[in-house]
């Protein structure tokens, strides 16, 4: 019965957490907005994908600048603002080591939490909190 109480109160306390609606904003904007917006970004993109030294790295790496193309035709309007807007801080084929770092960080943290509430046994230099 205890359990059965306990269990009703966590999920009553999700579907409070999760379930009530936020409130939606709308607002009218004009065609001329919508239109500059939307063109001048994904200009800015086509531009730049449009550049020689650009291209040639493309080509080196088998991308079909046809196939760019329509994926940049593709992407939607937040995604074509937010590339525009990143462009040049975006690093040309980075190496991935910063993605590999955190995700080893994020593990040992998972693990050294796990080892101190006392679930796992992973580094000796650990104790756990409760006996």
């Amino acid at each position: 019965m205890r359990l059965k109480k306990i269990m009703a109160i966590i999920s009553c306390a999700f579907m409070l957490g999760t379930g009530l609606p936020l409130p939606a904003r709308a607002a009218l904007i004009g065609t001329e907005q919508l239109l500059r917006n939307d063109s001048s970004e994904r200009v800015r993109i086509s531009s730049f994908l449009a550049r020689a030294e650009v291209r040639r790295e493309l080509l080196a790496r088998g991308v079909d600048p046809a196939d760019l193309q329509a994926r940049v035709a593709a992407l939607s309007d937040d995604q074509a603002r937010d590339l525009a807007a990143h462009i040049g801080q975006l690093p040309a084929g980075g190496d991935g080591v910063g993605d590999v770092v955190g995700a080893l960080v994020l593990v040992f943290v998972i693990l050294l939490i796990t080892d101190l509430l006392g679930w796992t046994k992973v580094f000796p230099f650990t104790r756990p909190i409760h006996r």
